[in-house]
Order: structure tokens, then C-alpha cells, then sequence
């Protein structure tokens, strides 16, 4: 049997759209992907980086600070050596050298509040004066 065709009507093909061909689009979106993979594959690696080159920076400065410090007290024991050092620490302990007479002063304290009270009245009998 023979078949009968219908007459169809004719259609217009669909417009194309404006615009880049979809391989291109499809391709860009690839590149994109990839970029933001490798992105993320680097993420771990540089952030590991900057907190050990900041790790290291801390490290630095305390090093820096220590070598200081140790210098000073290089040169306390240098100067705590010396005679004059020993004789010093000596007095500050209240020790005395042998044959030498000891002189004990009570009321120091008292005598300098005095000292200050009496101080201060005559800045202000002065103060009055002008």
C-alpha cells in the first residue's frame, strides 16, 4: 500500500538565537571549572605556607629578643665580677668588712615624711607671700 503523504505546513526553522555558538559556551564553562578546581587544589598547600612563613616570622622575633636578653646578661656577669660589683651586692645585703664599725639609723622613714611635710609648708607659706 501505497501511502498517501499529508500536506504539512510549512514551518519556519527556529531562529537561532543570538549569541555564541553552545560549544563555545560549554567550553568556557570547562575552563572555568578547571580554574576553580586547581584553585582549590592549591587552597591547602599556600594557606599551610603562610601560617608556617608567620610561625617563622614569631620565631624570628624571639630569637632576636632572647639573643638581647642574653647580652645583658652577659654583661651583668661581666660587671657582678668585678670587685666593686661584689662589694656592692655586699653593702645591699648589709654586710660589713672586717674591722669596720656598724652604724644602725632607726627612723629614717619618719624623718623623711617630716622632712616633706615640713617641705610642703614652706611652699605654701610662700605661695601665701605673693
Amino acid at each position: 500500500m501505497a501511502t498517501r503523504r499529508t500536506p504539512r505546513a510549512k514551518t519556519r526553522p527556529a531562529a537561532k538565537r543570538p549569541g555564541l555558538p553552545r560549544t563555545t559556551v560549554v567550553l568556557r564553562w570547562c575552563i572555568a571549572g578547571v580554574a576553580v578546581f586547581v584553585a582549590f587544589l592549591y587552597y591547602q598547600p599556600l594557606s599551610s605556607y603562610l601560617e608556617t612563613r608567620s610561625a617563622l616570622n614569631e620565631r624570628a622575633a624571639e630569637v632576636q629578643r632572647l639573643r638581647e636578653e642574653r647580652t645583658r646578661l652577659q654583661a651583668r656577669l661581666a660587671d657582678s665580677e668585678t670587685v666593686t660589683a661584689l662589694a656592692r651586692e655586699a653593702r645591699r645585703m648589709r654586710l660589713v668588712r672586717p674591722g669596720e664599725r656598724i652604724f644602725i639609723v632607726k627612723g629614717v622613714a619618719e624623718w623623711r615624711r617630716a622632712q616633706a611635710r615640713a617641705k610642703a609648708k614652706a611652699q605654701e607659706g610662700l605661695a601665701e607671700h605673693r
